[in-house]
């Protein structure tokens, strides 16, 4: 007799103990370039990765890094974009290009069996990309419109001002207006591309099925036959610089919506108070079911929605606090926000509410390990933190463990509104 399911009785739960991740293997490749290699999975799939450093950021120039990653794959001495673009959709794979504050990569999904057709291209773009005058001429049309059409946009000013405020003229605080596009130069983006992409800039990672083959060929096409140039590349950045300045309004007189963006410069992941202050940050704007979602979207009727966040550079973070408001309740809506971090720094966390964000903080930990890329992921971001695996062993048990007295003290030390940047588009 087959057991019938009591559909009256909850299934029981349990806590999540440990997490375990993933741990790649390294090989340093003949050139000096080294590769991760994840070998997981039981479909022919692999996702390979070529990660490179952004060079230090120009204000004279501030636009190569994220022209250049963009432009990689629109021609070659060998090929034109739209040739690239067929031969890696004959074989039904995907290739992309990424750019990010700190590093740019170039992505390619393939199966493992076409690998041999494939992974050329790819070394075809990293090492014979010409920017042809024809493309860069499109890219800077189409930019200067894209950038018109956001410009209009109060929540993209909104983040423009504030990263200009906190990071200066660095390349985490980039405020391209449209004429600035018309700096680009074919010769500029050439000299950038040697330097940049050269296997002593590169880390390769690759996760999937992956069989000695794979390896073998990766080897062979990016270990033995790709040299760096003469020139180093240098990967250095300028020091932040925030603004002394804390409160900025752009006045829009006919916004129907004001975009709030408040914040400061703030710890990264390499200290210790770290994982305590995302829960503090949960509580307060970290989740749907957050305080600020709950006051300023489901009470007030404010905003459709509203978020905090901690980012985490190299040189730094922020935490800021990101919303857009019926223009009418925009100064209501700010002294919520400051009522709610007040909130913080007087009144103890109940256990129940801690509970939760306990609870949820480590499900979508577990969550985000749904296969064998979200690991690799999970070591990219330590990797280029400079951090080891442990640093989750830390922060599982902060999660875990801290305590309300704890938490409470974390918001007095780290949030002062009165010192927060505050930045709003529209009306006010």
């Amino acid at each position: 007799m087959t057991n019938t399911l009591d559909r009256k009785t909850a299934p029981q739960s349990r806590a999540i103990e440990h997490i375990n991740l993933i741990s790649p293997k390294k090989t340093t490749l003949p050139n000096g370039c080294n590769l991760f290699t994840f070998n997981s999975g039981d479909q022919e799939l692999v996702r390979i990765e070529w990660i490179f450093n952004n060079l230090r950021f120009d204000p004279a120039k501030p636009l190569l890094n994220t022209a250049v990653n963009t432009m990689l794959t629109d021609g070659t001495e060998n090929l034109t974009a739209a040739e690239i673009a067929d031969k890696i959709d004959f074989y039904g794979a995907f290739l992309s290009v990424d750019y990010g504050f700190e590093q740019s990569q170039v992505t390619l999904y393939s199966l493992t069996k076409h690998l041999g057709k494939t992974l050329p291209v790819v070394k075809d773009i990293l090492t014979n990309s010409i920017f042809p005058q024809k493309e860069l001429d499109t890219y800077i049309r189409n930019q200067q419109q894209k950038l018109q059409v956001n410009l209009k946009k109060n929540d993209v000013v909104a983040r423009r001002t504030f990263n200009k405020a906190l990071y200066g003229d660095t390349i985490y605080g980039l405020n391209a207006e449209v004429e600035t596009y018309n700096s680009l130069k074919r010769e500029d983006l050439l000299a950038h591309y040697r330097q940049m992409y050269q296997p002593s800039n590169c880390t390769l990672i690759i996760a999937g099925k992956v069989d000695l083959s794979a390896v073998e060929l990766l080897t062979d096409i990016f270990g033995n036959d790709w040299k760096d140039q003469s020139i180093q590349a240098d990967i250095t950045q300028p020091d932040l610089k925030r603004a002394a300045a804390i409160f900025y309004f752009v006045e829009r007189p006919e916004a129907l919506q004001s975009a709030i963006r408040i914040g400061t410069p703030f710890i990264n992941r390499h200290h210790p108070d770290f994982p305590a202050v995302q829960v503090l940050n949960t509580v307060l704007g970290g989740y749907f079911g957050s305080r600020l979602m709950n006051n300023i979207r489901e009470d007030k009727g404010y905003t459709y929605g509203i978020g905090s966040g901690l980012v985490s550079y190299r040189q730094g973070g922020a935490l800021f606090i990101a919303t857009e408001v019926g223009a009418e309740v925009c100064k209501a809506a700010v002294t919520e926000i400051e009522k709610e971090i007040n909130r913080l720094k007087t009144e103890l966390i109940p256990d129940d509410e801690l509970n939760l964000v306990r609870n949820y903080m480590m499900g979508s930990l577990l969550g985000s390990l749904e296969n064998v890329f979200s690991h690799a992921d999970k070591f990219k971001n330590l990797y280029f933190s400079g951090m080891g695996y442990d640093y989750y062993d830390r922060y599982t048990e902060v999660v875990k463990h801290v305590t309300a007295d704890e938490l409470l003290n974390l918001a007095i030390a780290y949030f002062d509104f009165e010192k927060f940047y505050k930045v709003i588009v529209g009306k006010y």
